[in-house]
């Protein structure tokens, strides 16, 4: 590989298929139980995870030519329930989760170096971002996707958390 740096790339594409195929037999009982009210479920953790992928796949790609890293956010609670990810079937959920993913991490080893590591002053990443990052920082995609990256595996730690709740 060209770049050390996406060696993130690589963990999202090794944790996705990983815990797809730990994911796929789990009973109905155990993918639809809330921890508590209003609580997501691990089906709706999953499609939630759908959702960010949806939305970080359009950020990772516009932002190659945009002039600024300013990204819209979206209401997680409200897509989760939209979608209805409580009811949608799992390994529907599951393989999509894990295909998305796999194209994700495809996106971000062949999105170029110099459009990866390209400094940006203007960004909203202290508002779109997982990590902390303040408004006056430099920024780029490379940072966020790595960001992405990290926000996944804070979910997959939730997921372990219900799994052994």
């Amino acid at each position: 590989m060209a770049d050390d740096k996406l060696t993130y790339a690589e963990e999202l594409r090794r944790l996705a298929s990983g815990y797809a195929a730990r994911l796929r037999d789990l009973p109905e009982s155990v993918v639809r139980r809330r921890p508590a009210p209003g609580k997501w479920s691990v089906a709706e953790v999953i499609g939630h995870l759908i959702d960010s992928a949806s939305n970080n796949h359009q950020r990772f790609i516009r932002g190659r030519w945009q002039d600024a890293l300013v990204f819209p956010g979206y209401a997680q609670d409200d897509w989760v329930a939209a979608q209805r990810y409580q009811q949608a079937d799992w390994k529907t959920l599951i393989e999509l989760w894990r295909s998305f993913n796999l194209h994700l991490a495809d996106v971000m080893e062949r999105t170029p170096a110099a459009d990866r590591k390209k400094q940006y002053i203007q960004h909203n990443f202290d508002q779109v971002a997982f990590r902390s990052m303040t408004a006056d920082a430099p920024a780029t995609l490379d940072w966020f996707m790595e960001d992405y990256v990290e926000h996944f595996k804070h979910h997959l730690k939730q997921i372990d958390a219900l799994l052994t709740s």
